[in-house]
């Protein structure tokens, strides 16, 4: 086998263990329509897609209904549609309900990823920070597994997070944030869609 053959087999197998890894078994999906609430920021319709408006700082929306438990998975797309900071930013309960984190995408100048707040750091600054190129009027799929102390997270498939909060204080950034606990979503100083959100629990 010649050099390149053998280079294209190993990137096929090695794209098809990423892949395999993402898989995970679980119940049934819970879809999450119909029962959000507007907690704050700029116009927000509550319909499918979900609008979060651009807002002078943060525009949110809560779940009313049961929120995600662990073990759970989590799923859906968004896409920016102006702005210029995170576009999708998704808390939840990491213990429990009042111990809760979240997941910024497209944050600190719109391309941070990351899990605020573990030991008090924000997503731009501890283990979790990664970095991704996000265009506007793009839609991203989403995808966030919560397992023991194992937060794991996946756009577009590739996995951004995989850390163990084994022995951290998990926390929500100071502010605003904190009305979207224990479940919600949201936007900072930009405008976004968000669609087919659900979660089920895990084996």
């Amino acid at each position: 086998m010649k050099r390149r053959e053998w280079m294209f087999m190993c990137g096929l197998a090695a794209v098809g263990c990423r892949k395999e890894e993402a898989v995970v078994k679980g119940r049934p999906w819970i879809e999450m329509r119909g029962e959000w609430e507007g907690m704050s920021g700029g116009e927000i319709d509550t319909g499918e897609p979900l609008h979060l408006g651009w807002g002078e700082a943060m525009t949110a929306v809560r779940w009313k209904g049961t929120p995600p438990t662990s073990p759970f998975e989590l799923e859906m797309m968004a896409k920016r549609i102006d702005g210029t900071d995170f576009f999708c930013a998704v808390t939840f309960p990491a213990r429990s309900a009042k111990e809760c984190v979240t997941l910024i995408v497209g944050g600190w100048g719109g391309g941070t990823v990351g899990i605020s707040s573990i030991d008090g750091k924000d997503a731009s600054e501890n283990e979790t920070t990664t970095l991704g190129k996000f265009e506007t009027g793009v839609w991203y799929s989403i995808r966030l597994v919560r397992r023991g102390e194992r937060i794991e997270a996946w756009i577009n498939g590739d996995k951004m997070i995989d850390t163990d909060t084994t022995g951290k204080e998990l926390s929500l950034r100071h502010g605003s944030i904190s009305d979207c606990a224990p479940f919600g979503l949201a936007t900072w100083q930009t405008s976004a869609l968000i669609r087919n959100v659900r979660w089920r629990p895990l084996d």
